[in-house]
């Protein structure tokens, strides 16, 4: 037996970006939605996340439009005192959660998890076997085109033999036998965690080896705050360099030498520019983990041995490699975000999903056309070569030209907290504001023609 479910949406994927979208479009519409989910709660990967994570940016970017994670509040003590606080796993379980049953709340949403997606408007119960379908008319949204995948759910990425001891990152914090060697694999945002987590429990740096494939740029974390001076004063650093750079390495020097960007090694030039942030204080400590493996990805892990697409190299015996090494990141073909049979869920603005799934369920609720709407939001991509960065942020501008062209989009994405470039209603600007805003003005043109001539 099928049950019908009576909707006009059905959200497949709870996770982070497909809860903006729902929350945006049930609080400006009237719109029946179910949400549905193959994990047995909402959020997504962070259900099944390493317990010692953290947001590496701003709490008050992550989430849904409705309700501010984390409150707005600053860190009051500690080496990041007086930024945004960054929530952790469980803070962010918790948000999620309340922020479904709002939404159940509203006799408009109604939640599916540990339901598995078939296709065709069907979804089957992973517990009970219970079938259910939702109408013809009724909009397919897909929430997991970008959807990671993490070391808790997705093996190594290389082979594992006999005898050697490999586990995935969420394991390490659960390790009894103390290994005469820690070996990271990995150069993104969970491998910059995993050495973090090992140097704060006073593992020494000289009994840690990081494979870093490629060498990261980050972005400094000071600099990604929700106060519009420092981040649109950032912002116009940018658009200004972005002006004057011949080339992308270029470029990304400037952006260091300007504190915008950070690379743990400054005689390596990083290829990878994913961008997560990363604090000032977390550079100094990463800079002391000296024995950094460059010889591409493992192939495989033997006892006491580690092959490399470039070379191997002898570690001890007893080494405990962390697998880090999942694909986090995925750089799927960018598709039209709203398609005949489906809505696609993806990245708007530079580097802020949440947002951007915001806002692409804002322009649902109060828009009729899907052309009209495919205009406003083009879907941009995540950041991985330099080249990427700069596709994703020259989207990003356009996108924002779009919207902010509105007058009803642009004053809700002013009043949404997930909007990093927002003034929120009734701030009382200042010297350094006017200054920002003034030195965008007169860059953004010259810097985004010239951020379009790199990017090719």
């Amino acid at each position: 037996m099928t049950t019908t479910v009576d909707v006009d949406y059905v959200v497949v994927g709870a996770g982070a970006m497909g809860m903006a979208f729902a929350d945006a479009l049930v609080d400006h519409g009237d719109a029946r939605v179910a949400l549905v989910d193959r994990r047995h709660g909402v959020g997504g990967h962070w259900l099944e996340a390493y317990p010692f994570v953290r947001l590496h940016q701003s709490s008050t970017f992550y989430g849904v439009a409705s309700t501010v994670l984390g409150g707005g509040r600053l860190q009051t003590h500690g080496p990041e005192a007086g930024l945004q606080e960054r929530a952790d796993k469980a803070t962010i379980g918790s948000y999620f959660a309340d922020a479904a049953d709002r939404m159940v709340g509203t006799g408009r949403v109604e939640l599916f998890t540990g339901c598995e997606y078939d296709g065709d408007r069907r979804f089957t119960s992973r517990v009970s076997g219970r079938r259910y379908e939702v109408p013809d008319h009724c909009r397919v949204v897909d929430a997991r085109y970008l959807s990671p995948d993490i070391p808790a759910e997705s093996p190594p990425p290389f082979d594992v033999a006999d005898g050697a001891r490999v586990v995935p990152v969420n394991e390490l914090p659960k390790v009894q036998d103390t290994p005469s060697r820690y070996v990271v694999v990995g150069s993104g945002k969970t491998a910059t965690d995993a050495c973090m987590w090992l140097l704060g429990q006073g593992v020494d740096p000289g009994a840690i080896t990081w494979v870093r494939p490629r060498d990261p740029w980050m972005l400094n974390r000071a600099k990604i705050q929700p106060d519009p001076e420092i981040y649109l004063g950032m912002v116009a650093d940018m658009l200004a360099a972005c002006a004057e750079a011949p080339s992308l390495p270029d470029l990304f020097l400037r952006l260091e030498d300007l504190g915008i960007m950070h690379r743990i090694d400054r005689t390596v030039e990083p290829t990878m520019a994913r961008a997560p942030t990363l604090g000032t204080w977390e550079l100094e400590l990463l800079r002391s983990i000296e024995d950094v493996v460059r010889l591409g990805h493992v192939t495989a892990v033997r006892p006491g041995r580690l092959e490399l697409e470039h070379g191997s190299v002898e570690v001890p015996h007893d080494s405990l490699v962390v697998h880090c090494a999942a694909y986090g990141l995925k750089l799927p073909t960018r598709l039209p975000i709203w398609q005949p049979d489906v809505i696609t869920l993806q990245p708007v603005r530079a580097g802020f999903p949440c947002f951007g799934a915001a806002l692409t369920g804002y322009v649902e609720a109060t828009r009729a056309d899907d052309d009209t709407k495919n205009a406003l939001c083009r879907p941009s991509s995540l950041g991985n070569t330099r080249q990427d960065w700069a596709i994703m942020n020259l989207l990003g501008f356009e996108n924002a030209a779009a919207f902010n062209a509105e007058p009803d989009i642009r004053d809700w994405a002013h009043e949404v907290a997930l909007n990093p470039a927002r003034i929120p209603p009734g701030h009382p600007g200042s010297a350094g504001l006017d200054d920002a805003t003034a030195s965008i003005q007169q860059h953004v043109g010259p810097g985004l023609e010239r951020l379009a001539q790199l990017s090719r």
